[in-house]
């Protein structure tokens, strides 16, 4: 096989405000805003395309690479998280091809920061990564912004 997909899906819970967590999207900070609950920074973003590109090459996923129960790893970044992923993938002879992500949550708003995103994920992944925002419209845990959720395919090609 010369191609494969992978599926990367992550979800995180708002941190308590007192805890004071900035709130970290495809390794952007969006300050002002509720951060995200998690071992690491807990961008969901980077976590999905970390799983996606990981389950396209058939490693496991990003919590066998980088467990919770790590101290090491207590508030690591995320996007070096997804770089070192993609760099297991690329050892074990493939290629990221593209990564697409579509991140639901009520707020905040990504547009204004998708192009900052993208080029983050995309310098981690070493390949194209587009994002797109969608709102749960109040259904759900989701829609009562209590946290995000993120979905993530990737492509891979073998050397």
């Amino acid at each position: 096989m010369s191609t494969r997909v992978g599926l990367g899906i992550d979800v995180h819970r708002f941190a308590d405000a007192a805890a004071g967590r900035p709130l970290v999207l495809g390794g952007v900070r969006f300050d002002g805003e509720l951060g995200l609950a998690g071992h690491s920074d807990a961008d969901a973003v980077a976590h999905a395309v970390a799983d996606a590109l990981l389950g396209a090459a058939a490693l496991g996923d990003i919590g066998e690479h980088f467990p919770d129960t790590d101290p090491d790893l207590a508030g690591a970044d995320s996007i070096e998280l997804l770089r070192r992923s993609a760099e297991l993938v690329r050892d074990a002879g493939w290629n990221p091809v593209n990564v697409d992500c579509v991140v639901l949550l009520e707020q905040p708003k990504l547009a204004p920061r998708r192009a900052e995103m993208q080029a983050r994920l995309t310098a981690a992944a070493g390949a194209p990564v587009t994002v797109r925002g969608t709102r749960p419209e109040g259904l759900g845990a989701l829609g009562r912004a209590e946290g995000v959720a993120a979905w993530a395919v990737a492509l891979v090609e073998a050397r």
